[in-house]
């Protein structure tokens, strides 16, 4: 595995590997403090590629004033470590100069699909997001890039960037990983104190109970499944929802109050956002009502 921390090394290191005929490449962005999840994202893209490239970058854009940037959980050994572990040949770790050397006046913004969810929540959140990513596409030029479906809307805000400005490369979405409690894996989940870890149980659980009313017909309107969701997390005495909702996927559209679930064409997302404390979590469930097939 080769650690590279310039834009000039990556470059270097990626012509070696297209010269050497090592390709496709499959890259995996990340802000690091890896776990299962990212391990998991990284297994996927050695499957699909001869050569897997990930980043690992705390990108100040995506941070608002009064979020956690600097405080962000960081470990570069451990990182590396389990980047070798699970197959990783190029790890790019740059510094905030390495990739922004001077003000940043050029951002992508995707449209309608940041303004709800953690869009609304976290204004420019987004925008910081798809400037970082579409640097990145640019310098690894990859074939597919690898996104795990914890952060739906991201995934769903990328497909549509890449789509309307053409890049070259496939979104591979891949499967939430979980505790074998429930809780989805996320760096951020270290902030948690035992109880609001425990606590935060509720979020896979109302996601898992409002789905199996929808398959058993005991809830069929978008309203009635957004007021199980928020019901169940609200037994959770620590909870404090952002906001519950039911949106088309990937198109994120909202779904009338009253209107059949199992109406919807395509695809559903059941997406939430919870504080415990200081820490702010987000799951979701993704499934097409017509069939009741969980993706997630």
């Amino acid at each position: 595995m080769r650690v590279v921390r310039t834009t000039k090394e990556l470059r270097e290191a990626l012509e070696y590997m297209r010269m050497g005929g090592h390709t496709p490449i499959g890259f995996v962005p990340t802000m690091g403090y890896l776990h299962e999840g990212h391990a998991s994202l990284i297994r996927r893209a050695g499957e699909m590629s001869s050569t897997v490239v990930m980043s690992i970058f705390v990108n100040p854009l995506q941070f608002g004033p009064n979020e956690d940037f600097a405080s962000y959980p960081r470990d570069e050994r451990r990182d590396l470590e389990l980047a070798e572990r699970e197959g990783a040949d190029i790890v790019f770790i740059p510094s905030v100069e390495e990739m922004y050397p001077q003000p940043v006046l050029t951002k992508v913004s995707v449209g309608a699909l940041t303004t709800q969810l953690c869009g609304a929540s976290r204004p420019g959140h987004f925008d910081g997001v798809t400037t970082v990513v579409s640097k990145l596409f640019h310098l690894v030029q990859p074939d597919y890039a690898f996104f795990g479906l914890k952060d739906a809307q991201q995934v769903a805000v990328l497909r549509r960037m890449v789509s309307d400005l053409s890049m070259n490369v496939e979104i591979v979405a891949c499967p939430i990983v979980r505790e074998g409690d429930g809780l989805a894996l996320s760096s951020r989940n270290v902030y948690l104190s035992g109880e609001e870890r425990t606590q935060a149980l509720v979020l896979s659980r109302s996601l898992r109970e409002t789905r199996q009313a929808i398959e058993a017909g005991k809830v069929t309107t978008a309203d009635e499944a957004r007021q199980l969701l928020a019901s169940v997390i609200s037994t959770s005495p620590l909870a404090v929802i952002d906001y519950v909702e039911i949106l088309t996927f990937p198109g994120l559209e909202a779904l009338e109050g009253g209107s059949l679930i199992s109406n919807a064409e395509g695809e559903i997302i059941m997406a939430l956002a919870v504080k415990f404390g200081r820490t702010r979590l987000i799951d979701n469930n993704v499934f097409t009502p017509k069939e009741v097939h969980a993706l997630v």
